[in-house]
């Protein structure tokens, strides 16, 4: 897989029942922003790249468009398989996707873009795309304004290396003129809700550069964490706790 990111082919393969566990779903909010800002219907087919194990296909699929799911990674399509038998899921990446010309009306990419962010993804979109198409790109992104959430970004962060991430901006980069108009964004308040394990612990350790370390780098940041959920004054002793998102969610136009 040498258009994936060795900390997603990695991560991803090792914790791809993490990620299933550990992942927030996305807000109800998205419907109307998927309907009247991108353009979906029954009517319109509709590409997820990086369809991980369809956390966002789910809410996809409420609006009922043809969906294809891409995803290069094995363990995650098994996870895909599973939890959505029904839907047509191929191995693919973005920079080569198993579709012809024209043949999608929508391309969506929800907690993925910054992995492949650059000129040849967008030329394979533009190609995929029929004139008049639209590119989604969706993120959940932690509210570190929060001052535990912010003390779990100190834990995490150090370890990202050259792993490209969202909060980083670069992948805005990739939107030079030529293929796409400039994101336009919403945002949508978000939580995460339950036991500290899935929504801290199993999330964090889902991280495509946690979840790529040894055991023994995991069990460390596993034991920091589970540190701050048994001394943060806002996390001790609570068996239900909520995690602060803000899901950003940007509409890009395909150019002739």
């Amino acid at each position: 897989m040498t258009d994936v990111h060795t900390s997603a082919s990695t991560g991803y393969t090792a914790q791809s029942d993490t990620y299933a566990r550990g992942r927030p779903d996305y807000p109800e909010q998205l419907k109307t922003w998927l309907t009247n800002e991108v353009g979906i219907s029954p009517a319109t087919t509709v590409v997820e790249i990086g369809a991980g194990t369809g956390k966002f296909t789910r809410l996809l699929q409420t609006l009922q468009p043809t969906v294809i799911a891409i995803e290069p990674v094995a363990a995650m399509r098994a996870q895909f398989s599973a939890k959505l038998p029904d839907t047509r899921i191929l191995d693919g990446t973005a920079q080569h996707l198993p579709l012809p010309d024209a043949s999608a009306s929508v391309i969506i990419c929800a907690q993925a873009f910054h992995w492949f962010a650059n000129a040849e993804a967008l030329a394979e979109f533009h190609r995929v795309l029929a004139p008049g198409g639209r590119l989604a790109l969706v993120w959940n992104v932690r509210d570190a304004s929060i001052d535990w959430v912010a003390e779990l970004t100190r834990i995490v962060n150090p370890y990202e290396g050259d792993t490209p991430r969202f909060h980083t901006g670069q992948w805005r980069n990739a939107f030079d003129g030529r293929y796409f108009s400039e994101p336009r964004l919403s945002s949508f308040a978000h939580t995460h809700e339950g036991n500290p394990q899935a929504v801290i612990i199993d999330r964090n350790l889902s991280v495509s550069f946690i979840a790529a370390l040894d055991d023994a780098e995991k069990a460390k940041v596993s034991t920091r964490l589970q540190s701050l959920i048994d001394t943060h004054p806002a996390l001790r002793g609570r068996n239900h706790i909520t995690f602060p998102y803000q899901t950003q969610a940007f509409v890009c136009d395909r150019l002739a």
